[in-house]
């Protein structure tokens, strides 16, 4: 049956930095990624990051000298090309903030069923974090252990 399908999931997403190393710490002390693997790939430098929900995509920060970054428009202002999902938001937003994390306001959206942040990675990739009602229920991998 699985095989009657092109696709079944987004495998991974891949976000640029100039800077792997210290991205890496960015994200695993920040975001809580887990570091998985590195190595070199096509001329540059690249690493696997896993968050612990066990259907949760990777994320691959791909190290290049280009100076654009992740981000897209839209109506003319910036928009994240990526959302993380938070269990709790409100936690998210406040622990980001204290660690000086460059975060915008806190939006709700309808009657509290979603709400969301924009906020900027160490290299000013803009990301978003999400969390909303219909959100499925994440279950852990067992050897993801919090760094």
């Amino acid at each position: 049956m699985i095989n009657d399908f092109l696709f079944t999931r987004i495998g991974y997403v891949y976000v640029p930095t100039s800077h792997l190393d210290e991205s890496i710490a960015w994200y695993t002390s920040h975001l809580e990624f887990k570091l998985v693997n590195k190595f070199e790939d096509r001329g540059s430098w690249l690493a696997v990051l896993h968050h612990p929900g066990k259907q949760s995509i990777a994320l691959l920060l791909i190290e290049t000298g280009d100076a654009a970054r992740l981000e897209i428009t839209r109506n003319g202002r910036p928009f994240p090309a990526m959302a993380i999902n938070c269990p709790d938001i409100e936690k998210t937003y406040n622990a980001l903030k204290h660690q000086g994390v460059d975060v915008q306001d806190l939006h709700t959206l309808g009657n509290g069923e979603a709400k969301y942040f924009y906020f900027r990675d160490n290299e000013g990739n803009l990301l978003e974090a999400a969390w909303s009602v219909w959100d499925p229920k994440e279950e852990i991998k067992e050897d993801f252990i919090k760094a």
